[in-house]
């Protein structure tokens, strides 16, 4: 065989290769149906809701907008409803589909005190988001980096024995902070905790991980990293009403999010690097 030929062989071999290790690591967006555009009325929400009560994927767009939930969505006097409602829900959320500083993250949740909304990214592509119901004025949500440690189905609040908490998961164990199911009002209003609806609480639940306990008093793998950033404007009306106006107001760049995980990266990817090496 001439040496040519040879080169071309090893070179074409060496294309495939590379060719093989892209689509290996080539990370795809999730199938997403988008609506034709984004734009927002204000409804009567007896009326709207009369109107829609039969149509579940109409609900769930509307609930996630106003942050609320079905038992309190008629208590509202009116709300914000998309003028096309065709779209996934994430088209109706803040978050960026794609977050490049989170590329090396296998799993982390965002959750937005401003907008009162999560978001999980895997690999920094957006999976799932929701809306929350994040700490009141006077038991405020405490902010920064946190990752999930123990979880329970269904438990008993440590400040009211009447509260139950279902598919609760904790991220500040002294605290008692968590995210759970439980009354979405659409207004922030609760006692520190991050309420969501039951489907998302479900969904979180089952997706993030638990930390890994040395002993009773010892963490020795963390759980999944949950950042809670921004702060909420209580003394303002709810800044989703503004989505009437504009469509964009809540919107939440990448470069905003890079901003707030870069100060964390470090610590999140080495508790990554330690729970992958305790699994091998």
């Amino acid at each position: 065989m001439k040496k040519s030929t040879i080169s071309a062989c090893i070179a074409t071999l060496f294309l495939l290769s590379c060719n093989n290790d892209t689509k290996e690591t080539t990370r795809k967006l999730p199938e997403r149906k988008a609506p034709k555009n984004i734009s927002f009325t204000k409804e009567d929400s007896k009326d709207w809701f009369d109107t829609n009560k039969n149509n579940s994927k109409n609900l769930d767009i509307a609930f996630a907008v106003n942050r609320v939930d079905k038992e309190n969505f008629t208590k509202l006097d009116s709300v914000i409803i998309p003028t096309d409602l065709t779209g996934d829900r994430e088209f109706y959320l803040p978050f960026p589909f794609e977050v490049s500083s989170l590329d090396n993250v296998d799993k982390i949740i965002v959750f937005s005190y401003p907008a009162q909304a999560f978001a999980t990214y895997e690999y920094g592509i957006l999976t799932y988001t929701g809306p929350t119901s994040m700490g009141s004025k006077i038991h405020k949500t405490p902010t920064g980096l946190f990752f999930t440690n123990w979880k329970a189905e269904e438990t008993t609040s440590t400040l009211n024995d009447e509260w139950q908490l279902k598919w609760n998961f904790n991220i500040e164990n002294i605290e008692g902070v968590g995210f759970h199911e439980y009354s979405l009002p659409g207004v922030p209003a609760s006692h520190s905790c991050l309420r969501l609806l039951e489907k998302d609480a479900k969904h979180l639940y089952n997706w993030a991980d638990q930390w890994v306990l040395a002993d009773a008093e010892t963490v020795k793998i963390k759980g999944t990293p949950v950042i809670v950033f921004g702060s909420y404007n209580f003394d303002k009306p709810k800044p989703w009403l503004s989505l009437v106006k504009n469509a964009k107001s809540l919107s939440i760049k990448e470069n905003e999010v890079n901003t707030i995980i870069k100060p964390h990266l470090n610590t999140i990817l080495k508790e990554q690097e330690k729970r992958k090496a305790s699994q091998k």
